[in-house]
């Protein structure tokens, strides 16, 4: 695909997006006339995890809907086809059209993945997160990397990072040398302030906990510890907040823009407006997930010690500066992020 058809592609995909807020009989009768059309989309998420039921099962519902009947979006948890960083690949290939992924598993396709994802220890309210992705051009910019390689990428949801983990931290030493599941940019965070991070896919995040080859994890954070009931092996729920970060669809641009223009129009106005409203929705049920941990679960939601922090935010500099210099679009990206910071009295 040359960048003249890539730009021409991109524009077919989001034209008219605005006018499919809701689908009308009339907008999608060319659609039910050229017959049914079924997607399968491969998730990252295990189908135990929250967003595989509140995050892709309610799109499939509203495009469904939509359409009445006429696209359809058959869902597939983690692994059924590919897990973590493999699904990029296969929707590359048009293995399947579409999946989900957290975007610290494309940092090797993109220069901008780690500010889509998140980085650690700048940005603290959804809110901010959101702005940038969207009005700020963050997401943008993942996607000139992205759509040349045959891959556009849309921002799914706003969600706080968390860590919860089997044993107390009241010191740097409690921390140093701690086994935490996590990925992309956390590993290097996390990292800095002397712990032992390593990735493991969700579907196999619950044994390793259970079974002590890792003593924490972060998988979003209460809703998804409470989802994948990681709290039954994790009494610890720390805060602050490490990060606020993305999860994303990905979509094969060429099964896109085969689509019929009004089921094209459906999907991307869908996701797009869901976006806002999951993110919005996200943040109420995190605060009702927690509070349900600690009544129901024996959680105890505790503060890490301030030489840990001190570690992190040297961590988080040293990180922003280092993926602002992997390219122009990266520079681009971090000036958004420290612009921000800067408005937020951050820094």
């Amino acid at each position: 695909m040359n960048k003249e058809n890539m730009k021409l592609n991109r524009r077919s995909m989001l034209r008219g997006a605005a006018v499919a807020a809701v689908a009308s009989p009339a907008l999608v009768g060319k659609a039910i006339a050229q017959g049914e059309v079924t997607w399968r989309v491969q998730a990252h998420w295990p189908k135990a995890s929250s967003s595989f039921t509140d995050s892709l099962g309610v799109i499939a519902q509203l495009v469904e809907e939509r359409t009445e009947g006429a696209f359809k979006l058959d869902l597939l948890g983690a692994g059924e086809f590919a897990k973590g960083p493999d699904i990029y690949n296969i929707v590359r290939k048009g293995v399947v059209p579409m999946g989900t992924i957290s975007p610290s598993y494309i940092n090797d396709q993109s220069q901008v993945a780690t500010f889509v994802y998140g980085i650690p220890g700048t940005l603290r309210q959804a809110w901010e997160m959101e702005h940038a992705m969207k009005n700020l051009g963050v997401e943008a910019l993942v996607n000139e990397d992205l759509n040349p390689d045959g891959v556009h990428l849309m921002c799914e949801k706003v969600l706080p990072t968390e860590m919860v983990v089997s044993k107390k931290i009241e010191s740097a030493a409690d921390f140093r040398g701690l086994k935490i599941r996590s990925s992309g940019s956390m590993l290097d965070y996390l990292a800095a302030a002397g712990a032992a991070p390593q990735f493991i896919p969700g579907s196999e995040l619950y044994q390793a906990l259970s079974s002590g080859v890792v003593d924490g994890a972060h998988w979003g954070a209460a809703i998804g510890a409470q989802s994948m009931s990681l709290w039954e092996v994790c009494k610890y729920h720390y805060k602050p907040v490490l990060a606020q970060t993305t999860d994303a669809f990905i979509l094969n641009t060429d099964a896109l823009e085969a689509l019929p223009d009004d089921l094209r129009r459906v999907l991307v106005d869908t996701i797009e407006k869901r976006f806002f409203l999951r993110s919005a929705e996200y943040q109420h049920f995190e605060a009702i997930a927690l509070s349900e941990g600690v009544t129901n679960d024996g959680v105890e939601v505790m503060q890490l010690p301030e030489d840990v922090l001190e570690m992190l935010a040297t961590a988080s500099a040293t990180i922003l500066e280092t993926e602002g210099q992997k390219g122009e679009r990266a520079a681009k990206a971090a000036d958004v992020y420290r612009t921000l910071m800067k408005d937020m009295g951050y820094a």
